[in-house]
């Protein structure tokens, strides 16, 4: 399972270790949204990917068999937009990539839905594909969350019957009719069978897994680190790391910008990036006080 099940994984050990029982408790690391720490990849990743690409095409060939055609689609991703991302550079057809790493804005002249506005009077189609957790990235609208799930993690707002209602009336007051189809293929692709490379990759954790239980290890997971597999105590993907998130420079990020021609939606640009230069040189300049002290 995910950072949830390691948790888990983490107290029944505590709780083992407390009344000295001779048991032995190994992780796996799995998420499709493989958001998973230290590891490379988590399985289910690539069958996730792959399957999102047929909800892609179909959007897009929705979106250009109509005037002013709209495809969007909402994928898997509450706190990262990996498989978003992946697909949308795969497909090669997606205009617009919305994750939850990166802020945008919705309304103004350089957000999001005058963008969409403008793509439709040029090119007559967009296809968009939106990560679930989205919602959390919207800078001048406040999508409320819906609660919170058994294990305690936020259920962000809908973000795709959202967007569905709001790029056609705000197309249709500029006095264009934009005619879109959402797609949310999210059990579709949660219950597919695992392709070739993942059910490989399964099969091996499951069996290193034994291995380091004979070895004698306990309270570990089991994952492939910088190609290798590798026993990673369970505290450090449970408590000790942060979900694995996309950054502004990875290159992954950087080709998807390069693949969609997507702007960044911000309104204020220049003022955020200076903003942000001025946080890093006041961080360089605490460390160098720090260092001469």
């Amino acid at each position: 399972g995910g950072d949830g099940t390691h948790r888990g994984i983490n107290e029944l050990y505590k709780e083992i270790s407390k009344r000295r029982l001779p048991i032995v408790v190994a992780g796996i690391p799995k998420t499709i949204d493989n958001d998973i720490p230290i590891i490379d990849r988590s399985f289910g990743f690539e069958t996730s990917v792959e399957e999102a690409q047929r909800a892609i095409a179909s959007a897009n060939v929705e979106a250009k068999c109509l005037e002013y055609g709209v495809g969007l689609v909402k994928l898997m991703g509450r706190n990262a937009g990996f498989i978003a991302v992946y697909a949308s550079l795969v497909s090669r057809d997606v205009n617009i990539c919305l994750v939850p790493e990166f802020e945008f804005d919705l309304y103004g002249q350089n957000g999001l839905l005058e963008f969409i506005y403008h793509r439709l009077k040029v090119k007559r189609h967009c296809n968009i594909v939106v990560a679930e957790g989205a919602a959390e990235a919207v800078r001048d609208f406040k999508l409320e969350n819906v609660g919170v799930d058994a294990s305690g993690n936020v259920k962000p707002a809908d973000i795709g019957l959202f967007l569905q209602k709001e790029i056609v009336r705000y197309c249709k007051e500029k006095g264009l009719d934009a005619s879109l189809k959402y797609i949310d293929p999210t059990y579709m692709i949660r219950t597919v069978p695992a392709n070739a490379y993942d059910t490989d990759i399964c099969s091996m954790l499951a069996q290193n897994a034994i291995h380091g239980a004979f070895a004698g290890f306990t309270n570990f997971t089991i994952g492939n680190v910088n190609n290798r597999s590798c026993f990673i105590p369970v505290e450090q993907i449970a408590v000790l790391r942060k979900p694995r998130r996309i950054t502004p420079d990875d290159r992954t990020w950087q080709r998807l910008l390069a693949s969609t021609g997507q702007p960044a939606f911000i309104n204020d640009e220049n003022a955020l990036l200076c903003k942000i230069n001025q946080d890093e040189l006041e961080l360089i300049g605490s460390e160098t006080l720090g260092g001469e002290s």
